[in-house]
Order: structure tokens, then sequence, then C-alpha cells
């Protein structure tokens, strides 16, 4: 079964400098029949103004994952760390006890276009940790790519939680088939583009819940079409 949430009908807060919409239900935007996908909690698609940025603030128990489709994302936070996320990089954080830090587009003159991704974890209470990896586009091209898993395989970041995450950008006409193990949900989210996931058509910001199919087959019908596919418990 596979059921669409189309883009138009997620929720949205525009503060001006921040245009952000939610897939599920996040901040003031409460929808009881979105709350999430099995462990798979926040999908925000957020673009941040020049010279502006979200001041430090905290989280806990939780895994954040950031993936920037266009711009830079300037990083802070309290472990010491600090990082600029670009188009191919994927930022993971473990906020277990306790983690306070920013975000901030630098450019006096381009947005930031990014994705925000939260994961229940596994556990509650671990040590917070930070991890960050870049993907070069060949390696996401006409295939699936492995950049988040909770055993780091394939050198994607590890995450803490029985998920995977892929990534690719297609052209049209390309074409991947997925197998998918017993027990196991996913979600595909469509950050650009357009593509057919077992014969539906689904398009930019639109995401697709998929249970009970044992095959997927996506056909991207519109070039520089870029999806992320969850693998979730």
């Amino acid at each position: 079964m596979i059921t669409i949430r189309p883009a138009q009908e997620r929720g949205n807060a525009n503060f001006g400098w921040l245009d952000s919409k939610h897939t599920f239900s996040f901040g003031s935007y409460y929808d009881p029949n979105h709350m999430g996908f099995a462990n798979l909690r926040v999908i925000n698609e957020d673009r941040v103004q020049p010279d502006k940025g979200f001041g430090t603030h905290s989280h806990r128990d939780m895994e954040i994952i950031s993936y920037v489709l266009e711009g830079e994302l300037e990083h802070k936070d309290s472990m010491g760390n600090g990082s600029a996320i670009r188009p191919g990089d994927i930022q993971r954080m473990s906020a277990g006890t306790g983690i306070a830090h920013s975000e901030f587009n630098r450019s006096k003159s381009d947005l930031v276009h990014f994705l925000q991704i939260w994961i229940m974890p596994d556990t509650l209470g671990i040590v917070p940790d930070y991890e960050q990896k870049h993907f070069p586009l060949e390696e996401r091209q006409g295939k699936l790519k492995l950049v988040a898993s909770a055993d780091g395989k394939d050198n994607s970041v590890t995450i803490h939680q029985d998920a995977s995450l892929y990534v690719a950008v297609l052209s049209k006409g390309d074409r991947i088939n997925y197998n998918i193990d017993k027990n196991r949900k996913l979600w595909l989210q469509v950050a650009r583009g357009e593509i057919e996931v077992n014969g539906q058509t689904v398009n930019t910001g639109d995401g697709a819940a998929i249970t009970l199919e044992e095959d997927l087959e996506l056909a991207a019908t519109a070039d520089n079409t870029e999806i992320l596919l969850f693998d979730l418990a």
C-alpha cells in the first residue's frame, strides 16, 4: 500500500527569515493523523534567508539529520563542533542527554534550502555525538546511496535506530528497483522533481508511506529528481 502525503497539505510556518514546511506535526502545527511514521518523527523543508538563522537552542534524545539541497548552512554546537554543511553532505547529531546548537546562513545573497530530519533513537540518555560526511554526486547519481544506518556500513553516518536512509539524484528515465524486507516500512520523500512509485506519481515536496509491499519500482519522470528513501523497522 502506498499513501501519498501531498506537499500542499503539509504544515507551514513562515517567519519571514524562515519558511518551513512540516511533513509531520511540529511546533505550532498539530495534526493527529500526521505525528510521524514508524520511528521517523520530523521532516521539515526549510528555506533560510541570507544572513539569518536559528539561534542557539537545545535538543535531547533524538537523532537529527541535516541534508542541504542548496546553499551553505553553518553549524556550531556545545560539543565544540563548527562546520559548513553543503549539498552532498550528511550531518548527524545524536542529541542524547542534551546538546545545544545553532544553524546560520552566512551568505549575503543566497538562501539555504535544506531538510531537517528527526528519527527517534532506540536508546535514551546516550552521550551526545556528532558526525558529518560528504557523498559526491557520482555516488548518488542514478542509484540509491546509503548515507545513514544503524551500523555505519558503506561509509554511512551512524544513527542509534534500526533505520537506513538512502538518497539518489535521478535523470528522467532512470529506474531503480528496491526489495523490501518483511515487516519493514518505507517512507519516500521527493526533495525535487517527479517520480513514479509502483506506478503512482509523487511530486516535489510530496512524501509517500509504503507498507505491505514486497518490491519498489522507482521511475524518474523529470530530470534533476532528488529523493530520500527511509527503510524503517
